[in-house]
């Protein structure tokens, strides 16, 4: 069964163009998939769709084998999908790195000391142990869109969505962003431009354009 699915979804924000037309796609565990197109060609809109961040006019959600509809039933969704946003500073919001990454365990029922340990965990596994304590805001560009990432492994998705990951990390970032991934079991739907990082992480290509969404490669 499929993880994820769109069916025949379309979405138009209002007094413009329609940005997706009848799109449909499918994710099925273990699986990992790349979408590209040009700036504007509705990627991250599509991806808010998977999470219920956006409501599509038209057409069908089903994550987990079950449709989802009303924002209620998108909560279980938020819970099982990591969505890393484009810019990490949209996800970002507590004063420490290890306070970020405690709050979606604290929110899941987890005892202070049992998402403090989650921390230490997740930041252990991808080697950032060192910026635990450290003041959100004052972190490098490339050490939050890191962070960000680890606030959504300590919720322990089932799939992974990543929206352009690589923006604002250096060569040593992003090659230490590349082995965190392709260590990990997620199934994951990949918005990137870097064809390299897209080569090593979800080789499997979609194409977005003139709202329609084409598999390519």
């Amino acid at each position: 069964m499929p993880l994820l699915e769109l069916n025949d979804v379309s979405f138009t924000y209002p007094g413009q163009p329609p940005v997706l037309k009848d799109v449909s796609l499918s994710l099925d565990p273990g699986e990992r998939l790349s979408i590209i197109g040009p700036n504007g060609a509705g990627k991250s809109t599509l991806l808010k769709l998977i999470v219920g961040l956006l409501s599509p006019g038209k057409g069908e959600v089903i994550a987990f084998g079950q449709a989802r509809r009303q924002e209620s039933e998108f909560q279980d969704v938020r819970r099982r999908v990591g969505y890393v946003f484009q810019d990490p500073d949209d996800q970002l919001f507590c004063p420490t790195v290890a306070e970020d990454i405690a709050f979606g365990p604290l929110n899941l029922g987890k005892s202070r000391d049992e998402a403090l340990e989650i921390v230490d965990q997740v930041l252990a596994q991808i080697g950032l142990s060192h910026l635990r304590d450290r003041i959100t805001h004052r972190l490098s560009g490339g050490e939050k869109r890191l962070i960000t990432l680890a606030t959504v492994l300590a919720m322990e998705p089932e799939v992974l969505l990543l929206d352009e990951p690589t923006n604002a990390l250096d060569v040593e970032n992003e090659a230490r962003l590349v082995e965190i991934l392709k260590s990990l079991p997620q199934a994951c739907l990949l918005v990137s431009h870097d064809a390299e990082f897209r080569a090593e992480i979800a080789p499997t290509g979609l194409e977005l354009t003139g709202g329609r969404l084409h598999r390519v490669g």
